[in-house]
């Protein structure tokens, strides 16, 4: 009876509406500081609004949201997990919009000369984000393989959770360098972009974006979602060098 009662207790937390005007975001790490700024731009003008703000790997949020934990507003740095949960119930189609684009590149520290996908063999250590759950990962993965590369970088990869950690990792001298986003790198104090990864050995990174079903009847997420398409958002987006289209 008490493990019923457990139980019980855990799903009425997990569907429990958000307070109200809180607003619970689950975004792609690369997100962080430009989502941060856009909460701190649109509370100024919606003093009743809070949020609460949860960033990580797109794969592992979804997975965060698949198992009940509260969120009203989706960003993921890859389609794949915004078709996962929509598949599983838990998005609004209708509300899912591209929210940004950005540019796959290898950072890093090295000294040594790295201009190009065929130059990785030289390195001895190389941070990735996960493929299993990190889009960034799943990116440079493709990347990898469409330049040929693969079996020869196979034994050097360094997995992160997420890309963030991947840039720690490049910023500390841990590897060699580290796929991460053109976004990510402009926040590095010591790493530099050593190339662009060619967009044709790729998919194109977008971050979709989409309210969760509990989303969906939140007034506030709702009022969110739609200011996000405007133009305070899109300067911030700007700034931190996403692309718009």
């Amino acid at each position: 009876m008490r493990r019923f009662a457990v139980a019980l207790f855990t799903l009425m937390m997990g569907s429990a509406p958000a307070m109200a005007g809180q607003l619970n975001i689950s975004a792609a790490a690369s997100l962080k500081e430009a989502v941060n700024e856009m909460a701190e731009k649109y509370s100024a003008t919606h003093p009743g609004t809070t949020f609460v703000k949860n960033y990580g790997a797109s794969g592992a949020l979804a997975g965060q949201i698949e198992n009940g934990a509260p969120a009203d507003l989706f960003i993921s740095a890859s389609t794949e997990w915004v078709e996962h949960l929509k598949g599983k119930g838990l998005l609004d189609a209708s509300s899912q919009k591209n929210f940004a684009y950005n540019t796959l590149v290898f950072a890093g520290t090295t000294t040594k000369k790295v201009g190009g996908m065929k130059d990785l063999a030289g390195l001895e250590k190389i941070a990735i984000g996960s493929p299993k759950s990190v889009p960034a990962g799943q990116y440079a993965t493709e990347a990898m393989k469409n330049a040929g590369v693969d079996g020869q970088l196979a034994s050097k990869l360094v997995m992160a959770k997420d890309v963030r950690e991947c840039l720690t990792y490049a910023e500390m001298g841990e590897v060699d360098g580290a796929f991460v986003y053109r976004t990510d790198a402009m926040q590095a104090k010591k790493s530099k972009i050593l190339f662009v990864v060619p967009s044709n050995l790729h998919e194109r990174v977008v971050y979709p974006m989409a309210l969760t079903i509990a989303g969906a009847g939140n007034a506030e997420a709702k009022a969110f979602i739609r200011w996000l398409q405007g133009s305070d958002a899109k300067s911030i987006l700007k700034k931190y060098g996403f692309e718009l289209k």
